[in-house]
């Protein structure tokens, strides 16, 4: 038998509040167990595993069972003002077993008072306490002005033990020197100091990650393992945000050694197994700068329509499950495309090299091959291993001069002409059906913000998103539905791409921000009415608030081994295919499709178990966010550093704003044309008097009769950044402001000796809506579902 005082240690250790998951190793060491006595520790936790007490997760990390009832399991995501949204794992029996409805308490607000030790992207337990107050309560508090802390309009979460942490890293500025230094956290979910453990080279003010070691009174001890720089220094901002994201940036020396010893070509034995497409006009349309290439496509005209074969490029050749390479890929999750780089999935080797379809060279794809009839229905589907030689590498804007009548580039592959204008016509048909059965058009207005030489924001440009984008678009659209149908037929335990039913009261607090705008909705149950708003709004300064606010409403698009749908695209099978290069779940898909390929491999790649699959759909879901909201960060860091320029410029820089909303405390505004939102505060409104909140009428009257209300346009132009929480106040162009509010703008390249870190304060009181994904991930790159 097991010693009992053992098992007593391992459960009261487990028990503890911030205890997180630890393997054999790391239990051995926190319980000083010496090594002759391993064997007892690992029969005692196989015995507690067996009786229910214990469970082994993710990497072999041990964590106890024993829950109150109702307590929920799942990760935790922080919004700039310290408030935090809890995601419960949908899939997890135990959340299963509370009785909670999983598809409506999809995520739940988590306040800055409860989420205990919590960082950004830790696995956690929580408890879930009911509203105090009803969502139209809070509405109308809202509307009259201030909301007390402790009242939520809805089911909130309160953080109860630590399961796992992400990375146990936070950013901040050094302080003190020698032993004695600290650390002033910049980090939403955490506002105070980490005690340090050990020297450090860092020097008072700059900027450094901290791996905490352990928590003591709920103060980190924790030690320098990175000097970023000062405050201002190029790359320093987006450094930070790589370590806050706990993304990782190096590969192991093995992976590199992996991805070196692979041959530069294609082996000439592996091509004679599989269909030979190289004398076929098989091209590519990519961004201009694109160098990772996972996709091309060959159309050809018909009697009763179009065969398409979308080739994507074969990384599960190259990648095979449990060596270094794909354990690091599964790691990650996704590349992450951040403002100013990329940070791959897969070394550049492979991602920009023999992974990547380039023209002009043999590259070995899996080929989805489909018949298309006339009104954009696919009839037939067929899945081969492929090998290609591209024929032609175009640019978005290459094909879009082809589809508006122009001549294709110079040298160009003959036929390349009315290849293109051809598969135009049938993805346009395509597109046209996929909306009459019901997807939702959520295209947003996109901007990119460039850098100049010293990692400066220097301007913004709109991204146009043409034909040409949406012809590529509704090519690997079709190929991830007839994937994920044969799959799903077959009974192949796969990773689906899933975008679940939206929530009634949801969509009827939508309805209600609708009508404010004018807008007649209808009944939003029904897609085609959802629509039908949509349509309305298309083209007018609101559009981007209308669909911002659909978005909000909706679930967030996720991974799950359960063919669910998608809702946005309104697809009964989905799945992600298309691009391996990029995105793990597509190589879990790519091995799953194996055994229904025309030419299959002899030795199919091992496929996951149901479990396997359960968890690692959680983890590449994780890690989508996590990589999200690391690009969305990047840009918006960028973008203020932009808005933060035109408040020194000479000439007024003007934007077109919209009103939002109006509160007692002043106007919410968006700059339509940049998609920034933001606040003029009542006391900066334009006249010299006072300002009247009319609640009712959701407006504010002042000297002379004027009046904003919800709805109007209006002339803005920047007053000041809030660095801290990441916002703008704005004022009426042209009009001289009655106070003069705090500078808040950050020291830029100056290395000061007193610290210029960011805090968040308890006292945040607004919650800060997150972005959805929705149906598509806005990237620089690419928008491919």
């Amino acid at each position: 038998m097991p010693s009992a005082s053992l098992r007593d240690r391992l459960l009261k250790l487990m028990s503890q509040p911030d205890y997180t998951s630890l393997n054999k190793s790391e239990l051995a060491r926190r319980l000083e167990i010496p090594s002759n006595d391993r064997p007892k520790l690992r029969k005692t936790l196989q015995q507690l595993e067996e009786e229910g007490l214990i469970v082994a997760g993710r990497k072999g990390r041990y964590e106890s069972t024993e829950t109150e009832a109702g307590q929920l399991r799942g990760s935790i995501k922080f919004q700039p003002n310290g408030h935090a949204w809890f995601f419960p794992d949908a899939a997890n029996p135990e959340n299963v077993a509370t009785g909670h409805d999983l598809e409506k308490l999809s995520r739940i607000f988590t306040p800055r008072r409860d989420t205990g030790n919590a960082l950004d992207g830790d696995r956690v337990l929580v408890s879930l306490r009911e509203p105090k107050i009803s969502p139209n309560q809070f509405r109308r508090n809202r509307q009259t002005g201030g909301i007390p802390e402790d009242e939520e309009p809805e089911t909130h979460a309160i953080v109860e033990k630590i399961l796992e942490r992400r990375s146990g890293k936070l950013v901040g500025i050094y302080q003190g020197g020698g032993k004695k230094g600290w650390v002033k956290a910049d980090d939403s979910a955490y506002e105070g100091s980490i005690e340090l453990i050990g020297d450090s080279t860092a020097r008072q003010g700059q900027i450094v990650v901290v791996q905490i070691e352990n928590w003591q009174h709920k103060t980190p001890h924790g030690r320098v393992i990175e000097v970023l720089g000062w405050p201002g220094d190029a790359g320093v901002d987006i450094m930070s945000i790589i370590h806050r994201n706990g993304i990782r940036t190096s590969f192991p020396d093995d992976v590199l050694d992996a991805a070196r010893a692979i041959p530069d070509e294609v082996d000439p034995e592996e091509v004679k197994k599989r269909e030979d497409w190289r004398d076929r006009l098989v091209i590519t349309i990519d961004p201009a700068d694109a160098k990772d290439h996972d996709d091309a496509i060959w159309v050809e005209k018909t009697k009763n329509g179009w065969k398409l074969a979308v080739h994507i490029a074969d990384v599960s050749h190259y990648v095979k499950p449990r060596t270094p390479l794909d354990v690091e890929a599964a790691k990650r999750g996704n590349s992450t495309y951040l403002v100013d780089r990329v940070i791959p999935m897969l070394p550049v080797e492979l991602s920009n090299g023999l992974c990547s379809l380039k023209p002009d060279v043999d590259r070995l794809t899996k080929c989805a091959v489909m018949e298309v009839n006339r009104q954009g229905k696919v009839i037939k589907s067929r899945f081969c291993n492929a090998v290609i030689h591209s024929q032609a590498k175009l640019s978005y804007e290459q094909a879009q001069t082809i589809l508006d009548g122009g001549k294709p580039p110079k040298g160009s592959y003959p036929g390349l002409e009315e290849m293109v204008r051809e598969a135009w016509n049938m993805a346009s048909k395509v597109r046209a059906r996929r909306f009459k059965d019901g997807a939702l058009d959520l295209e947003m207005k996109e901007i990119r913000v460039k850098l100049g030489e010293d990692g400066r924001a220097s301007h913004i440009e709109n991204v146009e998103h043409t034909a040409s984008h949406q012809l590529i678009e509704e090519c690997m659209l079709l190929a991830n539905e007839n994937v994920a149908r044969i799959l799903k037929l077959r009974n192949k335990p796969a990773i689906y791409r899933i975008h679940e039913d939206p929530d009634f009261g949801r969509l009827q607090d939508y309805g209600e921000t609708a009508a404010a705008f004018g807008y007649d909705f209808g009944d939003l149950t029904n897609k085609a009415h959802i629509q039908k708003l949509l349509d309305a709004a298309k083209g007018k300064p609101d559009e981007h608030a209308i669909k911002v606010g659909l978005l909000k409403s909706l679930k967030r698009a996720a991974y799950s081994p359960d063919p669910l749908g998608h809702y946005g695209l309104s697809k009964g099978d989905y799945c992600h295919f298309t691009s391996p290069i990029r995105r793990y779940a597509d190589l879990v898909v790519h091995r799953a499709l194996q055994p229904f390929l025309d030419n299959p491999p002899k030795q199919a790649d091992r496929n996951p178990s149901q479990a396997e699959l359960t968890e690692l759909a959680r983890h590449i879901s994780d890690t989508e966010r996590a990589s999200s909201d690391a690009e969305n960060e990047s840009k918006q860091i960028k973008l203020l550093e932009y808005l933060e320029d035109t408040i020194k410029s000479d000439k007024a820089v003007v934007f077109e704003g919209l009103i939002t909303e109006v509160r007692a405390m002043g106007l919410m505004v968006e700059a339509t044309d940049i998609s920034t939102r933001g606040v003029i505060k009542r006391e900066d409104l334009p006249g010299g008097g006072p300002w009247r909140f009319e609640a009712s009428q959701a407006r504010l009257t002042g000297p002379g009769g004027r009046q904003y209300q919800m709805g109007q346009r209006i002339k803005m132009e920047v007053a000041n950044i809030n660095h801290e929480r990441r916002f703008v106040d704005f004022c009426i162009a042209g009009e001289k402001r009655t106070s003069s509010p705090k500078d808040d703008r950050r020291p830029r390249g100056r290395r000061s000796e007193k610290p210029s870190g960011r805090t968040t304060s308890k006292g945040a009181k607004k919650k800060t809506a997150s972005k959805r994904t929705g149906t598509r991930k806005n990237s620089s790159r690419r928008r491919r579902s």
